[in-house]
């Protein structure tokens, strides 16, 4: 018999092969069974009209020869649903489990956790990362979803998850996390938000970046200079020069930049929140004005197996505090960012080196080009241009 790691792997083979083909369908194991998950018409009983995400209980076997029959299924299943033919009387019985609403909230949400838990991990970092992800992004926000429930147990779980949402501030971080853990909830269990939900999440990271006044390069460096501790000056050098997160610095890889490397180019390892990505320096002298080529790392705890990202992340915002540093870590990356847009770097290529999305990154950083930088930009473009206007 496959071992449960063995056949999630085989799990997440058989979903990229489905996903390839475009089927629309996905497998999911849940406990010893196999079910199909994905965009279906509503069931004979249910009040929703139109297709939405549901889980098709085949109850087939987690085994390699279940894999095998449900992958066999999908494919008719998707033929049907192309056709037009798919019926839920094929695949309900009168002796189905019951629905999902009478299933407590509570346990429906340790279903979710352990559906996310599920997921193939390549080691103990990853599960780290995982587990601490659950903690600060999913659990304070179901854990208030579940106690609102309990006070209102005739309310459907749609507009609980909506009540739930507009009881954070408007235009708050947390308001904005709540709703990508709803969301993520939600379609677990197969259910149909409001269209403009989105709407509800405000707009957090603009309001944010018009509040904030980065250092500027001049006192980056100057505050660089006044860390009388080499090791905790070699991280702030670090954060500097290529923007990373705090707990990114103890997860890079260094020996392209320590050999020599006339680009400077140091790698961030998949055990990072935003997995593997290669970052450059900006700006690449501050690499030599930091030693970032001889330096080394403070000798805290990275294991993941008893420490998190987190508790690494605030070593470094202690040590900053510690030595009267007047900006925070996440300022260096801050700045960091919008000095690749003086640069004219495409923001594609600043996003990836982020490790976010072009779209956070266009509405987080744009914004902070001040008036001084857009005047900079003007005289640039003016001196490109014709030296005399026409007469």
């Amino acid at each position: 018999m496959a071992s449960p790691a063995a056949l999630d792997g085989a799990i997440a083979a058989l979903n990229t092969r489905l996903k390839a083909a475009r089927l629309g369908l996905q497998v999911e194991r849940r406990g010893d069974r196999l079910s199909l998950r994905g965009t279906l018409p509503p069931r004979p009983d249910s009040a929703k009209t139109r297709p939405h995400q549901q889980r098709i209980p085949l109850k087939l076997p987690a085994t390699p020869a279940g894999l095998k029959q449900i992958e066999r299924e999908a494919k008719v299943i998707a033929a049907q649903l192309i056709e037009r033919r798919f019926s839920w009387a094929n695949y309900l019985s009168p002796a189905e489990e019951s629905p999902p609403e009478t299933v407590p909230l509570a346990d429906r949400v340790a279903q979710f956790e352990a559906h996310l838990g599920a997921r193939p991990a390549v080691d103990v970092a990853a599960l780290a990362s995982r587990k601490t992800t659950w903690d600060k992004a999913y659990a304070p926000y179901l854990k208030k979803l579940v106690a609102h429930g309990e006070q209102h147990p005739q309310q459907p779980l749609e507009a609980a998850l909506v009540a739930v949402l507009e009881e954070f501030s408007p235009h708050s971080r947390s308001r904005q996390v709540a709703l990508t853990a709803f969301k993520a909830f939600a379609d677990f269990q197969g259910l149909a938000l409001p269209e403009d939900v989105d709407k509800l999440a405000g707009t957090y990271g603009n309001s944010k970046a018009n509040r904030r006044h980065l250092p500027s390069d001049e006192v980056i460096v100057e505050w660089c200079d006044r860390i009388p501790n080499p090791a905790w000056r070699y991280v702030y050098g670090v954060m500097a020069t290529y923007g990373l997160r705090n707990h990114e610095v103890f997860f890079c890889d260094y020996q392209a930049l320590r050999q020599g490397d006339p680009e400077g180019r140091i790698t961030v390892l998949e055990t990072t929140k935003t997995g593997l990505h290669d970052v450059w320096p900006f700006y690449p002298e501050w690499i030599e004005r930091f030693d970032l080529r001889q330096g080394s790392l403070p000798p805290i705890s990275t294991d993941l197996a008893y420490t998190t990202l987190q508790r690494i992340g605030q070593q470094v915002a202690i040590q900053f505090k510690r030595y009267g540093v007047p900006f925070s870590p996440y300022d260096l990356r801050h700045a960091w960012a919008v000095r690749t847009i003086h640069f004219g770097l495409p923001d594609t290529v600043a996003a990836r080196m982020m490790g976010h999305s072009v779209a956070i990154h266009n509405r987080t950083y744009h914004r902070w080009i001040t008036h001084r930088d857009q005047r900079a930009a003007v005289q640039t473009a003016l001196q490109r241009g014709p030296r005399q206007p026409p007469l």
